[in-house]
């Protein structure tokens, strides 16, 4: 399994993205009820709470990092992250291995509960 990176987008509106530093530990969580994107997932840190989004839009994406539309299904409610690389446009980030196989596993495990 290859790893899966997305644009961390938004910091500016929570607390901007000086304190961001490559190896910081994230936790994203899905925003069904967001009012201005149903795939939205919003990006905590731990002491600070939310801080910015995974990125949406062409216009926010940076590169070939994966969209929030595109992550949406192969993570569960949760799952962990951590920054590699900020830049001024936005902040890349990987997502967790193990958010995606515990998701897996969760999904294996509804199909066979039906």
């Amino acid at each position: 399994m290859s790893k899966i990176y997305f644009t961390l987008t938004g910091t500016k509106y929570y607390h901007g993205n000086e304190f961001l530093k490559p190896g910081m530990k994230l936790k994203l969580k899905k925003e069904p009820d967001n009012k201005f994107d149903k795939e939205a997932i919003v990006v905590k840190k731990e002491g600070l709470g939310e801080i910015g989004h995974v990125a949406n839009s062409a216009h926010t994406v940076i590169g070939e990092s994966m969209s929030a539309g595109r992550i949406y299904d192969k993570i569960g409610d949760t799952a962990k992250a951590k920054v590699v690389l900020v830049t001024p446009h936005g902040t890349i980030c990987s997502l967790s291995k193990k958010s995606l196989i515990d998701n897996k596993h969760k999904k294996m495990e509804e199909a066979v509960d039906e």
